[in-house]
């Protein structure tokens, strides 16, 4: 019912920038929590950086001063802008959304997309 799309990532070398997005799609009034999590080869998947519907945003350390999270509400997407990118930051990168209030005003979640790889070469 709630589906999500997430779409950006490619090959870049070291130091290059790409842009993610992710756009929820359904029956859906509002979405508190929206982020991006990404899951290196033999590695845990890991919060990178979230949003909430007010705009309040949450980064992981490797992530900060690097990437931009930003949301247009209206539109139910999510960006990630990342630059200054790095090998270690290689991985497949999902959108997330949780707190998803639909047309039975029942919050649902979380929800993921189908993952985007981001490969960065040195």
């Amino acid at each position: 019912q709630v589906q999500l799309v997430d779409s950006g990532g490619g090959l870049v070398q070291t130091g290059g920038s790409l842009r993610l997005s992710c756009a929820a799609s359904g029956s859906i009034l509002s979405i508190n929590v929206m982020g991006w999590y990404r899951q290196a080869p033999g590695k845990q998947r890991e919060l990178v950086a979230n949003i909430n519907r007010l705009g309040s945003i949450n980064y992981a350390d490797s992530a900060k001063g690097r990437f931009t999270i930003s949301r247009d509400n209206a539109k139910n997407t999510v960006y990630l802008q990342m630059s200054s990118l790095k090998p270690e930051d290689t991985a497949v990168y999902y959108c997330n959304a949780d707190g998803v209030r639909t047309l039975n005003f029942v919050r649902t979640g979380p929800h993921w997309g189908q993952g985007t790889q981001v490969t960065v070469s040195s």
